[in-house]
């Protein structure tokens, strides 16, 4: 199978050259343009997820040797996130490589954070599956370039935060509510409430509902006293 000129440059673009090019076919099929006879991104959504965190944890551990486990994890989490994915995803130009039906396509999928972060983690599998670990750690640090560096400095993810602090006082954790959400479907504006067992409670407006909930509880930890840029 020889891959199309898109397909071929954007396979440039990620720094792989597939010996199985039907592999990055699939990375880049979203379910609504599959079917039986064109199976989608799903299964190596899953599988690319795993090796994501593998390779990124290893970087931040080598990177980092004296940081502890409370330090890594919140770096882990920024760096493997939906939205990272996504963004290296823009980086690269898979958007315009993703295989849509006409209704995704005409809702803005080439744009969603979703779906862009899940087919990048598909890309990522597809690589391991043509050629081995080795070759997908080497695409992953490639392409993460320097937000591993970045995040040794980056803030404390702040749902965190307040978790610890909730946990610390012997309470239960946030509670976490979604109060509304506005917009077309390409362009979503989540509204989400977090609330403390002893009634401290903050609401933000946000494009995703993760966003919203982390920018609700760095508001409710601002109000509490609490500078969330600390690291565990």
């Amino acid at each position: 199978m020889k891959l199309a000129a898109d397909l071929a440059a954007f396979a440039l673009r990620v720094g792989h050259d597939f010996g199985r090019p039907e592999l990055l076919v699939q990375a880049l099929t979203h379910g609504s343009a599959g079917g039986s006879t064109r199976p989608d991104y799903q299964r190596l959504e899953f599988l690319g997820d795993r090796v994501l965190n593998l390779v990124i944890a290893e970087a931040l551990m080598a990177a980092d040797p004296e940081a502890s486990e409370g330090a890594l994890a919140p770096r882990l989490n920024q760096l493997v996130r939906k939205e990272t994915c996504a963004e290296v995803a823009a980086d690269v130009g898979l958007g315009a490589v993703l295989r849509l039906g006409r209704s995704e396509a005409l809702s803005g999928g080439r744009r969603k954070t979703a779906l862009l972060g899940d087919a990048m983690e598909a890309v990522i599998a597809a690589v391991y599956l043509d050629a081995g670990f080795a070759a997908a750690r080497t695409v992953v640090l490639r392409l993460w370039g320097g937000r591993v560096d970045a995040a040794r400095g980056a803030r404390r993810d702040p749902k965190m935060a307040l978790q610890e602090l909730a946990q610390g006082r012997g309470d239960p954790p946030p509670v976490y509510a979604e109060l509304g959400r506005q917009g077309p479907d390409h362009a979503p504006r989540f509204t989400v409430e977090v609330r403390l067992s002893d009634g401290a409670r903050a609401v933000a407006t946000a494009p995703s509902k993760r966003a919203a909930e982390q920018a609700a509880a760095r508001d409710l930890l601002g109000r509490i006293g609490i500078d969330d840029d600390r690291e565990g």
